[in-house]
């Protein structure tokens, strides 16, 4: 993950800190590429340890056009707990007892969790992240995108027109209402040769903890699609608006890039499953993964 190290150092060495939402800071950089050639291994950091179960488990969710928590934390899947969780406490005017980060808003948040898992009624109505990822790419404004693009892809691979997108700006107040306005606002797929090939543009970008996922997940999905395509993986593209690192995640950039890279994984599919909408966690094998340690940082909400 060599291209992943240099976009790490080149934040860190050319970033300009400046302020953001979160309230943290951030060193920020604007524009940027990286490609991965995925017949070379499955782009999986291997200098901190994924947790690939997340991986999958969020883009089948997002396949599905789910936009509730229930289904994630059912799958014991927690990378989409902190936004709900806070949205709950400011609703119910519970934040000042709970400040961000505290030992109390951890354990009043295993509390939320724990009813989200139990009580459907709660999970509808708290466990709901808004028209976010799910929703765009299933019923965007009552099309389902993602369905035309499979079909699309199957009669018409030479089309420039092969985009998916989640920025849908007439519900963007309603996302931030939830959770956030999309981050991977949209990707598009190429053909060439009988290769499947994917870019994503990423209006901004949690480099040391969220871009990881995102290059396994569209990474994976490009390899979903290709199969139920019919084609041989291409390359994934990954292309940024604001890339940035929190200004609490600098020591622990550092101490990654202090780590030697190890052989890419490869990720073996189920061939039997030729529909997208079909693929369950099961149908995917990650084999060969040999990361170094976790290394752990906190989430910006």
């Amino acid at each position: 993950m060599r291209q992943y190290h240099e976009l790490l150092e080149h934040i860190l060495e050319h970033g300009t800190d400046k302020g953001d939402r979160t309230g943290v800071g951030t060193r920020s950089v604007f524009g940027y590429q990286m490609r991965f050639p995925l017949s070379e291994g499955f782009p999986l950091v291997t200098t901190k340890k994924v947790h690939v179960k997340s991986v999958i488990h969020e883009l089948l969710w997002f396949i599905q056009g789910d936009t509730n928590l229930r289904y994630l934390v059912a799958n014991g899947i927690n990378i989409w707990n902190d936004w709900p969780y806070q949205n709950w406490l400011n609703q119910t005017d519970k934040a000042d007892q709970f400040p961000k980060y505290s030992d109390e808003w951890r354990v009043e948040m295993k509390k939320f969790v724990e009813q989200i898992k139990q009580d459907d009624a709660f999970a509808q109505q708290w466990g709901e992240l808004g028209p976010v990822y799910g929703k765009q790419w299933r019923n965007f404004n009552g099309f389902d995108q993602l369905k035309w693009v499979i079909e699309e892809i199957k009669r018409n691979p030479n089309s420039r027109r092969l985009i998916i997108s989640a920025w849908n700006a007439s519900e963007i107040e309603e996302m931030a209402k939830a959770g956030l306005p999309p981050c991977h606002t949209m990707y598009q797929f190429y053909v060439l040769d009988g290769k499947l090939s994917c870019q994503l543009y990423q209006r901004s970008a949690d480099v040391f903890l969220g871009v990881p996922f995102n290059i396994a997940s569209y990474a994976l999905l490009t390899l979903m699609v290709a199969q139920v395509c019919g084609l041989e993986p291409g390359d994934f593209v990954h292309t940024f608006g604001d890339a940035h690192l929190y200004s609490n995640h600098f020591d622990q950039a550092r101490e990654q890039l202090s780590r030697q890279c190890r052989p890419l994984p490869s990720l073996r599919i189920n061939p039997e499953v030729k529909d997208l909408f079909s693929f369950q966690f099961e149908d995917f094998t990650l084999e060969h993964y040999d990361p170094h340690p976790h290394i752990k940082a906190a989430v910006a909400v």
